[in-house]
């Protein structure tokens, strides 16, 4: 196999200066488009949160499961998504709470309203049976965007805080 030339260290840090740049102005886009749209067709910002974020800005993650899948390698598409879900709640969610407390308007905290509370355990109970059987399905793949789906109808009729 042949080696790789290494670029020079200041075309790699103009690089990465130039495609950080980029993905900040592509974030503050998507979170202005985002914005207009929740306000457009009446979502709260707990159906925004948990199923119009995660889908778009997992669609790389998604888009190199699926490929993966295709290429009957399951064992690496269950594990990118695992992967990208358990990043977020052990590491981002409580380096965001830390932050909070240093950058923005107020602290946030962990506190949930019971409905995410039982979303999630219900989530983690489906990824734990579904995971720990070792196959795999047509049927599955149905169930999992059936349970997706009922999350998405409940967070978008019934938003928290309207009982």
């Amino acid at each position: 196999m042949a080696e790789e030339a290494q670029w020079p260290i200041g075309l790699a840090l103009i690089t990465l200066a130039v495609v950080t740049v980029l993905v900040a102005l592509v974030s503050e886009i998507f979170v202005e488009s985002v914005q207009q749209a929740a306000e457009t067709f009446a979502m709260s910002p707990a159906f925004v949160g948990f199923i119009i974020v995660p889908i778009v800005g997992a669609a790389a993650e998604m888009a190199v499961a699926f490929s993966a899948a295709r290429k009957n390698r399951l064992d690496m598409s269950v594990s990118i998504a695992m992967g990208s879900a358990s990043q977020i709640a052990l590491f981002v969610a409580p380096v965001m709470v830390l932050l909070s407390y240093v950058v923005g308007p107020a602290p946030m905290n962990m506190e949930f309203w019971p409905g995410a509370v039982t979303m999630v355990m219900i989530a983690t109970v489906t990824a734990t049976f579904i995971t720990n059987g070792g196959r795999s399905a047509w049927f599955i793949g149905a169930l999992l965007l059936f349970i997706y789906a009922i999350f998405g109808m409940t967070l978008y009729m019934i938003p928290p805080g309207s009982q």
